[in-house]
């Protein structure tokens, strides 16, 4: 790991899956009993808006009984101590990025503990349910809705991250399954770009014949292995 001086790191689910979050399409196609299609689209937001927000009402609750686990922290620590550009990139709406400590960080799908204003397009934090017809402070609208991207909506920061990749020396991808884009296309452009490129993941993924290394293992035993790599 010598001549490296700006890092892209992609996260996954596989990184959350260690502290006992499920992943989002888990082995039966299902995320937490759900149909993604009926959770995870603006159509399923308009056709049952009840249904939507409890489910990442509860999703938002579950936080409060998981933590950070060694992957989380190696990046954190990771993030303190690399004096170069480093952008870790989360596809994941959790906050456990943030409870270890990282700074360097987008969530390019959303967050949980975020709400939206369908109107406005104003964000705010929230940590508490938000019911269906729950009023914006900003314009008084009854229309939050979780801070969430759904399926056909463009996903955060896509500017900011293809910046980066165009500057990266070592693109890591960490715990995803290779098949949700553009998250998916991000190895491709970090070696156009001529970026090293190394993922981490539990199994191969959908994607692992675009990296020139891929290591596999959980990634509480990969990521602080790599951690300690790059920071000799």
């Amino acid at each position: 790991m010598t001549g490296i001086d700006n890092i892209v790191i992609l996260t996954g689910a596989g990184i959350s899956a260690e502290s006992g979050l499920a992943t989002f399409r888990g082995p039966d196609g299902l995320w937490e009993g759900h149909r993604v299609e009926d959770v995870c689209t603006p159509e399923a937001l308009a056709r049952n808006p009840a249904l939507v927000h409890r489910f990442y009402d509860e999703r938002r609750a579950k936080l409060a009984e998981v933590a950070p686990n060694p992957a989380h922290d190696a990046l954190a620590a990771l993030d303190r101590a690399w004096s170069g550009d480093l952008l870790i990139v989360t596809q994941n709406v959790d906050d456990l990025h943030e409870r270890a400590g990282a700074t360097r960080l987008l969530h390019m799908h959303g967050e949980l503990k975020s709400v939206l204003c369908a109107a406005c397009g104003k964000a705010v934090a929230w940590a508490d349910p938000l019911p269906p017809g729950s009023v914006c402070a900003g314009c008084g609208a009854p229309s939050l809705r979780p801070d969430i991207v759904f399926f056909g909506e463009m996903p955060y920061d896509m500017e900011r991250i293809e910046e980066a990749l165009a500057q990266a020396d070592l693109f890591v991808s960490i715990g995803t399954s290779g098949a949700v884009y553009p998250a998916a296309g991000f190895v491709q452009m970090a070696r156009h770009y001529g970026a090293r490129t190394l993922e981490l993941n539990l199994d191969p993924s959908a994607g692992s014949s675009y990296f020139e290394e891929s290591r596999l293992g959980p990634a509480s035993e990969l990521v602080p292995a790599l951690v300690r790599d790059l920071l000799g």
